[in-house]
């Protein structure tokens, strides 16, 4: 059954509603209007959470609402509802109109739709029974305390949703998404005398939950989990100063998202409010630097197979040997600014508005191994994991901390640290990039970004490289 197929059972034999007296609506509601469409979800959603031995909780959530956009210039009129109906419709039809008084604008072309799809229709939440849930839970619990007398606490989540869209544009132009998602995340807390110290993973992506049922996957999570969290029992405090730091591969490459992605997003620069605003065209990272967002990973958590626009997902490249080239865009920034959309228009919910947010952000690989960069350090730390941070978007101001590092000496790795943070801006630390490794990696499937209220899942990955001259918080001498 196709998307369409499969959202118009959801959206109109389900809940009676005539689709072609819902068309008729849009297009009132849109005449006049430069944009908008009728955005309509369904969504199933669970998670588990076991801790302490036990489950703590279980959950499961059924959704499904509709959000109708009208848009005039720079300004939108949004309402949604989770009422299901006509007449809800006509309502919302109503109030959207309130933008177009006096503005007489013409309908912007539809997105030119692709039959490509980057992940499958199937539930995740219907592969598995109950028992079969909890019962990974616990042998999960159960595998990790058995490995080391030294292990605390175990907690472990599981969660996944299901989620179906459609959106109808005016004259009858349509399209739908069937979108999977799934998610484990394994936490382990070890304890050494009076000291200790945590370790965690995730994975996940737009699948099923088939392949972290099978125990070769969530054992390889397990003892990931658990060789972290032994390797900060034995570490010491990170020092403090202006150094080399290598970056690991993968998951580091939030500091890319944060730091410098958002920046790059297309309401920012219009506004003028990004610390990468006129530079379009000008060398803003160091040479050898290529980034790109890229929403068209197969079963990545950040890709979608169209963005919540109706626009086809793509590969954006944002930053080329060094040199910006390119924004992410929604379709109202692109009209504003006189370019196409990027496929980066994404919304929470039915209830929230499409706003240009990343999908899957990424540094492509350079030439060098990561013992070769590391090598090349006298004295420096290396973070091969980061945990949370805190940006400035207008300034690019970054802090991050690093959930795993180590100190280098002489090019070699020395003792594991704790406590480090990374400081800097986003704008110079693209400049301090002095060597870009040849293993890019993606990151596991866990990553969720905020904006504006909001939260979508996003992807990123990296390989190693070395940043010359950053400013390392830390405690030690």
């Amino acid at each position: 059954m196709s998307s369409l197929s499969l959202t118009d059972d959801l959206f109109f034999t389900q809940t009676g509603m005539n689709r072609a007296s819902v068309e008729r609506t849009v297009d009132d509601a849109l005449r006049g209007a430069e944009d908008g469409e009728l955005f309509l979800e369904y969504r199933q959603s669970e998670s588990f959470s076991w801790d302490d031995g036990k489950l703590k909780s279980a959950s499961f959530d059924t959704t499904q609402g509709f959000g109708l956009r009208a848009v005039s210039g720079e300004t939108t009129g949004y309402a949604h509802a989770v009422e299901m109906t006509e007449k809800a419709i006509r309502r919302a039809g109503e109030t959207v109109r309130a933008v177009q008084q006096g503005q007489g604008g013409v309908m912007n072309e539809p997105p030119i739709g692709t039959n490509r799809h980057l992940y499958q229709d199937t539930n995740p939440l219907l592969g598995k029974s109950f028992e079969d849930k909890i019962q990974l839970l616990q042998q999960i619990d159960s595998y990790i305390r058995a490995r080391d007398p030294r292990v605390h606490q175990v907690s472990v989540s599981l969660g996944a949703n299901w989620q179906a869209v459609q959106i109808m544009r005016a004259g009858g132009w349509r399209t739908a998404d069937i979108r999977p998602l799934v998610r484990l995340n394994i936490s382990v807390v070890a304890r050494d005398g009076d000291r200790m110290e945590a370790g965690s993973v995730g994975a996940g992506g737009r699948v099923d939950y088939a392949r972290w049922f099978e125990p070769a996957e969530w054992k390889t999570l397990s003892d990931e989990a658990l060789r972290k969290a032994f390797v900060n029992l034995e570490a010491i405090e990170a020092p403090a100063g202006e150094m080399t730091v290598v970056v690991g591969a993968g998951w580091p490459a939030v500091l890319l998202h944060e730091a410098i992605g958002h920046g790059l997003e297309g309401d920012f620069n219009r506004k003028k409010t990004s610390v990468f605003s006129a530079l379009m065209g000008q060398p803003i990272a160091a040479k050898g630097v290529t980034i790109v967002d890229d929403g068209t990973l197969d079963q990545r958590r950040g890709s979608l197979s169209i963005d919540d626009e109706g626009t086809p997902s793509q590969c954006t490249t944002l930053i080329e040997d060094g040199r910006l080239v390119g924004y992410m865009h929604d379709r109202l920034n692109a009209r504003l600014m006189g370019t196409q959309p990027t496929g980066n228009g994404r919304r929470e919910s039915f209830a929230c508005q499409p706003y240009p947010r990343m999908t899957n952000t990424i540094m492509r690989p350079g030439s060098h191994t990561k013992d070769e960069i590391i090598a090349s350090v006298k004295k420096g730390i290396y973070a091969p994991d980061f945990g949370g941070g805190q940006v400035d978007i207008v300034s690019g101001k970054f802090v991050f901390s690093a959930s795993e590092a180590y100190e280098i000496e002489n090019g070699k790795l020395g003792r594991p640290i704790k406590g480090a943070s990374l400081v800097g801006s986003g704008a110079d630390a693209l400049q301090r990039i002095s060597m870009i490794g040849n293993d890019m990696a993606l990151d596991g499937g866990v990553g969720t970004c905020g904006k504006n209220g909001q939260s979508v899942p996003c992807g990123v990955g990296q390989p190693t490289m070395r940043l010359d001259k950053m400013t390392v918080g830390g405690r030690g001498g």
